[in-house]
């Protein structure tokens, strides 16, 4: 079934809502469990959709930051795509095109950045991961920080540095073992300056935990989850296309992961997810063809397809995306704060596969979202402090694999929770953030968001104190007009706090 290209997008502002038309007669959809006529086709017509060169073709859909501050869509061999800036403009921006030769142009700046602020400091004692930072500045622009660790007397390794903010650079490394170490950083300025500083010891203890890392030896950076419980059911990859310009001319497939959430509404189901992989921020669209499978971990097939009988549950086709409009009118980076959305699902209608119940709720055991503030930065490390939280999803490169992440969380910026070791892949985007976690299950704190291109570490949007719970409320009562058009399945939502 093709929908005809009507306009069908809603602006929400507060309880008012906008429907944006471009003919006249449009109708607001009936509630989900009285359209469920056609969404059965529609279901069918998704599903068929996948074929195996188009499974084949998506990619995660991965955003991440160098250290410019520039966005990236990470590929799938480890390429970087530049994300909402055409190439030819981002040497307008400052940042330096890829490949760039390094040089002052005649400045006749001569003076080095200048490096302060170095933590580990001297004598610091850490544990198996740690993310290091130094206070790097200069008065042309910095062109590259790079992080020099050394075990012992063993040929030193270079770590590309992000910037974090207020002149700090970072890099969260893990793997370290028992012993004595050091490190320096190398910095280069734009007018082609080098300035390098002191190198600084520090000991290594993987049994004390060592303080300010993450977590010690407790500290999961990417492994398949085998616990099982409530998380292992109600998480799924999610399948869906969005559009490669902004006439919505082409579409590419993409993979992402998202988890059943408890709603405790009638007729339909809610998925949650990052905001990314529901509204194309750069080409200004909503998701198309969206497919969910959840605990795809168990198939029986080689990987993921669209065979949904060999999936454990089926599969199920959501209706339209929720998300804050503060996403759809910024491109990343500058809207990471609201980088969470919701997918709705019919619960009738949107089934196939497998003789689960055919509302996604009733088949999954959901999990909980918290939006009261969770623990941040306890001061005591390991697996058994308030702090230590799990992040799970479908990384692309272990297809089928369910995996995860778990350590310690601290902040990143003021918009972000962060897991310095995290290692999860492409793929795990929109997976959730459980803390505390308890037999397999536990309440949703943030989701999978980004990363930076040379360090692991992944960043999480803050639930608490944001729009987040707002834009759940919509989710649970919106409705979107249709027929729709492709790109204009969703809800933006305004007058959130």
């Amino acid at each position: 079934m093709n929908f005809s290209k009507v306009h069908a997008a809603m602006l929400v502002a507060g309880c008012t809502a906008l429907t944006l038309a471009a003919g006249s007669g449009l109708a607001v959809a009936a509630p989900p469990s009285q359209a469920a006529g056609n969404a059965s086709a529609e279901h069918a017509r998704v599903v068929e959709h996948w074929s195996p060169a188009r499974r084949a073709a998506a990619i995660p859909r991965d955003l991440v930051l160098d250290a410019r501050g520039q966005a990236y869509l990470r590929t799938p061999n480890g390429g970087l795509e530049p994300y909402g800036i055409r190439l030819e403009e981002i040497e307008g921006t400052g940042a330096a095109k890829p490949n760039a030769k390094p040089g002052g142009g005649g400045s006749g700046d001569t003076t080095p950045p200048a490096i302060n602020e170095m933590n580990p400091a001297a004598g610091t004692t850490i544990g198996a991961s740690y993310t290091f930072q130094a206070k790097v500045t200069d008065l042309s622009g910095l062109r590259s920080v790079s992080f020099r660790i050394q075990n012992g007397t063993a040929a030193a390794q270079s770590f590309s540095a992000s910037a974090a903010g207020n002149d700090l650079w970072q890099v969260s490394l893990s793997g370290f073992t028992d012993g004595d170490w050091s490190w320096s950083v190398v910095a280069k300025d734009k007018a082609g300056n080098t300035g390098t500083s002191a190198t600084i010891a520090f000991k290594v203890s993987t049994s004390g935990g060592g303080g300010g890392g993450g977590g010690g030896g407790d500290t999961v950076t990417n492994a398949p989850w085998v616990a099982g419980g409530n998380v292992q059911t109600a998480v799924g990859r999610i399948y869906f296309e969005m559009p490669s310009n902004a006439r919505r001319t082409r579409w590419a497939g993409y993979v992402c992961s998202g988890t059943a959430v408890q709603d405790g509404t009638s007729g339909r189901s809610i998925i949650l997810t990052a905001a990314h992989c529901v509204y194309d921020d750069a080409n200004k669209a909503f998701a198309r063809n969206v497919l969910f499978i959840p605990n795809q971990d168990a198939t029986t097939g080689t990987g993921t397809d669209r065979d949904c009988s060999n999936d454990p549950l089926g599969c199920w086709t959501p209706m339209f995306g929720v998300v804050d409009d503060n996403w759809t009118t910024r491109t990343f980076p500058d809207n990471i704060p609201w980088d969470y959305a919701y997918y709705v699902v019919s619960d009738t209608g949107a089934h196939s596969g497998t003789t689960a119940p055919e509302a996604l709720d009733a088949a999954v055991p959901e999990l909980a979202i918290k939006f009261t503030a969770p623990s941040v930065d306890d001061g005591t490390a390991g697996k058994n402090t308030a702090d230590f939280t799990h992040a799970l999803g479908y990384s692309y490169s272990d297809d089928p694999n369910f995996m995860y992440c778990a350590e310690d969380m601290t902040t990143e910026g003021t918009a972000n929770w962060w897991l310095p070791s995290c290692g999860l892949s492409g793929g795990s985007s929109g997976g959730p953030w459980v803390q505390p976690m308890s037999n397999g299950t536990g309440p949703i704190i943030s989701v999978n968001s980004w990363g930076y291109t040379t360090s692991p570490g992944m960043a999480g949007p803050k639930l608490s104190g944001t729009s987040a719970s707002c834009i759940f409320e919509r989710a649970k009562s919106g409705t979107v007009a249709t027929p729709v058009a492709d790109g204009n399945a969703g809800i933006a939502v305004s007058a959130c706090p």
